[in-house]
């Protein structure tokens, strides 16, 4: 990745998740007229994202059962199969416009799993990235789940970081179609990860693996 100058942060807090979907949109359609790329952080109320290449197998309830468990479904125009995203969890939406660097989504994957394994390291977490299979693993469990998509050239969706996430609710699907148990950073640790240490980790390692000034 090329130097860059500015990234903007922008911190959502708690948003639902299709609000958020339509600021991502418009972040896009910004970017690509010309604005800075951005880097967005947020939580979401229990939800279900099913991706383009969602298997309803991979749904192991009912809809009305998930809505009975306060579990939303939405889908989504990213890659990729069903995922959770519940409060407890970090969501990143880098808004980054690839035409200024490469157009490489290989590239850009591989250097958002560099980001993940970068910021579990700065919590004692040995983590890694499995070949020909998106997000990240701690042994044989799953901790961060990627889905990404593109406009011209700029990336939205982005990563999912289990830090305080209800594990429970993963029992609902096959999380991204795979049969693996998922994991937190709360459960590793053994103790609850305040958000406000890991979101600063987290922008710090983006600013250096994307080359931000």
């Amino acid at each position: 990745m090329g130097m860059k100058q500015g990234l903007v942060i922008e911190d959502w807090g708690l948003v639902e998740y299709s609000q958020a979907l339509e600021r991502q949109r418009a972040l896009v359609q910004k970017v690509l007229e010309g604005a800075p790329d951005h880097l967005v952080l947020c939580e979401h109320p229990a939800v279900l994202t099913l991706g383009r290449m969602t298997k309803p197998e991979n749904l192991l309830y009912q809809r009305h059962d998930i809505e009975a468990r306060g579990v939303a479904l939405a889908k989504v125009d990213r890659g990729g199969d069903v995922t959770l995203h519940a409060p407890g969890q970090l969501v990143v939406y880098p808004i980054f416009n690839l035409n200024n660097t490469a157009r490489d989504l290989k590239v850009y994957m591989e250097s958002l799993q560099e980001v993940a394994v970068d910021l579990l390291k700065n919590f004692g977490i040995l983590a890694i990235s499995v070949p020909g299979q998106r997000g990240v693993f701690v042994g044989p469990t799953k901790i961060i789940s990627i889905g990404v998509g593109l406009r011209k050239w700029v990336t939205y969706h982005g990563l999912a970081i289990n830090v305080n996430t209800d594990l429970s609710l993963f029992d609902l699907i096959k999380p991204c179609g795979l049969n693996v148990r998922m994991t937190s950073m709360q459960e590793l640790k053994g103790h609850h990860v305040p958000m406000q240490d890991v979101k600063p980790r987290l922008v710090e390692q983006f600013q250096r693996r994307f080359c931000f000034l």
